[in-house]
């Protein structure tokens, strides 16, 4: 019996970076979105509380499937298993930065 494998998807959403665990993860038939399914947060202790998983946690808690801009995707990688979620400030000068993407129909703008 093969195991089900766990993705850490890093996103931009709102000047922050995301970090979340999941089981599922696809191309939407929404063109240009990604669809994320079955979210993992780390159950490891109880008594520890980290504050960006738990601000995680309630933001998804209702959510059965989320559908995140392709161009907000910074990264996904396959992983051994769940781990601690967490948000991050993105500040301007970072190495991570957001993919540049034209409106729909225009011309990047000019630098």
């Amino acid at each position: 019996m093969s195991k089900t494998p766990v993705y850490r998807v890093t996103f931009f959403n709102q000047n922050e970076v995301y970090e979340i665990y999941c089981r599922h993860v696809y191309q939407s038939d929404l063109w240009g979105f990604l669809e994320v399914e079955e979210f993992v947060f780390n159950e490891r202790s109880q008594m520890i509380v980290d504050p960006a998983e738990e601000k995680l946690k309630t933001e998804f808690a209702t959510v059965k499937r989320t559908f995140i801009p392709m161009h907000n995707v910074v990264r996904i990688d396959e992983v051994e298993k769940g781990g601690t979620g967490k948000i991050t400030e993105a500040k301007p000068g970072s190495n991570v930065s957001q993919f540049p993407f034209p409106s729909a129909g225009g011309k990047p703008a000019a630098e």
